[in-house]
């Protein structure tokens, strides 16, 4: 069985690929270059799981990076059991071949109690007194002290937040993926896995920051040094496993594009009447499992759950003519898309190319929830780029961050209130299927002459799954 170096390069989409990234530009023109039909959504776990499946959301169950819990009457985002996913994954039919078989990952999602025989993910450690301790999980667990003694601390506030993407006085704009490449050459010299899989989300935060482009068409000057950062990135990691007999595939999960519309669906269904929200502590919170209907808002997609089934005429006719709505999913609609699964919501919206979905159900921010202020993915019902964003209205930011930093080593209970709410800034998002292929992802490899390219040009995103098998087996 050969061995492969599977790499994503979030955001990563062909129109990026020139004159800023030489090494990646280079590797797909000595190899192959193919774009990918987008998986929908076109969101980190549906197309990660669309990849190493071979199956679709209606399938596997990963319908979004987070869905209502209909159970528990809970939205759940960003939940890390590898069990989530209701299909088998190419390490189980390999390993099935081949008992030497062994899988490292670096990264990508639902990463915990996988049958992968090294894992490293992000997982931070929740004390009983509030306290948040950054931190990584490992399996084995023994692994963890061993990668943290010779890489150093996972740098977790260059992974997400206010200083992903950011030099600051704790590391280089690019320290996350960095690490997480340094982790996958560890990974290499240590166990030599057959298949090694690396996460590199460094262009995630830009894109989504500033957008990736001005409105002459020109790459945003913003994202051209984490362009070349991650080129760098990626063309040191292509030369390490080259040079040790691993081919590598490249691939992304989807493009980003520009955005300048929030929608923000729970503030019309509150205004029809629909929502639940309790008062807690002065502060309004959702009450999804009492809502008739609501919204988990996912980028550019929303799941739209109606609890409430008379409504569900009323609230189709609601979705159709709020501004910013493309397209709106019911039961026939999932089915044809692949996404007809009992975690999906009863509606699917998609945005359209402008627009992006907010979870905000709050009418005067004086009541937001004490959560909305700071970075909180779990606890958000829905998907909040603004955590990327410090408050503008903060007259002293840093200041702050540093005030309640000293606050927190002394032992007091308090947040880190220094997030904005303001979903204007966000210039960039992903999530629908973008008619221009120049905004699909792609996927690039060593190995062209394992690339049977369809006729139509592309590669659906559940045909990753077999393309990986011919360069393994």
């Amino acid at each position: 069985m050969n061995r492969l170096a599977l790499i994503a390069v979030v955001g990563l989409d062909r129109s990026l690929i020139g004159p800023h990234t030489p090494r990646i530009r280079a590797f797909a023109e000595q190899g192959a270059i193919i774009p990918i039909s987008p998986a929908f959504p076109a969101l980190t776990c549906t197309a990660q799981s669309n990849y190493l499946t071979g199956k679709t959301p209606s399938q596997h169950g990963i319908v979004g990076n987070g869905w209502f819990n209909r159970e528990l009457a809970e939205v759940q985002f960003w939940k890390q059991s590898n069990r989530l996913v209701q299909q088998p994954k190419i390490w189980d039919a390999l390993a099935a071949r081949q008992s030497s078989f062994t899988v490292a990952n670096c990264f990508w999602w639902f990463n915990m109690y996988s049958s992968v025989d090294y894992a490293i993910t992000p997982r931070p450690i929740y004390c009983a007194d509030g306290r948040k301790i950054l931190d990584i999980y490992t399996w084995p667990f023994s692994l963890r002290a061993q990668i943290k003694n010779d890489l150093g601390e996972f740098p977790f506030f260059g992974f997400w937040g206010p200083a992903a993407g950011i030099s600051t006085s704790h590391g280089a704009a690019d320290c996350a993926s960095g690490w997480i490449a340094a982790a996958a050459r560890w990974m290499e010299y240590r166990f030599s896995p057959t298949l090694n899989l690396v996460y590199l989300p460094h262009l995630d935060y830009n894109l989504q920051r500033h957008g990736p482009r001005l409105p002459d068409g020109s790459i945003h000057p913003a994202v051209i040094p984490d362009l070349r950062a991650v080129d760098s990135i990626v063309g040191d990691l292509i030369d390490f496993f080259s040079e040790r007999g691993v081919a590598v595939v490249l691939l992304s999960e989807y493009g980003i594009a520009n955005v300048d519309l929030p929608v923000h669906l729970n503030r019309i269904f509150r205004q029809q009447g629909w929502l639940a929200l309790k008062d807690e502590l002065g502060r309004e919170i959702l009450d999804a499992g009492a809502s008739r209907v609501f919204a988990v808002a996912d980028h550019q997609i929303a799941h739209v759950y109606v609890n409430d089934p008379p409504l569900a005429r009323a609230v189709r006719n609601v979705l159709e003519q709020t501004p910013g709505i493309e397209q709106t999913m019911g039961e026939a609609e999932k089915i044809r898309a692949n996404i007809a699964h009992p975690r999906a919501g009863d509606f699917i919206v998609a945005a359209a190319p402008n627009a992006w979905f907010t979870y905000y159900y709050w009418e005067d921010d004086r009541r937001a929830p004490d959560f909305a202020r700071t970075v909180d993915i779990h606890r958000k019902p829905g998907y909040d780029p603004a955590e990327l964003f410090l408050d503008p209205r903060l007259p002293a930011p840093r200041l702050k961050i540093g005030w309640r930093l000293l606050q927190k080593k002394l032992g007091f209970r308090t947040l880190m209130d220094v997030v904005a709410l303001d979903a204007g800034l966000v210039k960039g998002s992903h999530g629908r299927v973008p008619a221009d292929k120049n905004q699909w992802p792609i996927l690039t490899t060593s190995r062209p002459d394992l690339l049977q390219a369809p006729t139509s040009g592309f590669l659906d995103s559940t045909g990753v799954f077999d393309l990986l098998l011919r360069h393994l087996i």
